[in-house]
């Protein structure tokens, strides 16, 4: 009886594992699709998205030898559009996050960079 106890505990726990490794693949998964519409005024700036579940990350390299700043507009309807100004120095790479407060289908980032003075 006690092998028996013991063997099930053992099961429970590989189960249990496994399941867990299956919510943390799925936790990360993009469930959304992303559409980035930048506008850089012939600077060279580099734009990258990292998306997950529940928020969205822009990650903006700074390739001019110059200041440059962005301004970000996320609009992921129906939660209310978001606005993010940064300002990158030379060879710098930031990252602007927006997180879900509701469910997402789409989102729509403009970015917008100029010279900094």
């Amino acid at each position: 009886m006690a092998l028996r106890a013991t063997r099930h505990r053992g099961c429970t726990w590989i189960v249990g594992i496994l399941l867990l490794g299956f919510v943390a693949r799925d936790a990360s998964a993009q469930t959304y699709s992303v559409e980035i519409r930048p506008t850089l005024n012939d600077l060279e700036v580099k734009i990258e998205q990292v998306p997950q579940r529940s928020l969205l990350i822009i990650r903006l390299t700074n390739n001019e030898s110059t200041r440059v700043r962005c301004v970000l507009n996320f609009d992921a309807s129906p939660q209310t559009p978001r606005r993010s100004t940064r300002s990158i120095n030379p060879g710098e790479t930031i990252s602007s996050v927006f997180h879900a407060q509701r469910r997402w289908l789409r989102v729509i980032v403009d970015v917008t960079c100029q010279p900094s003075s």
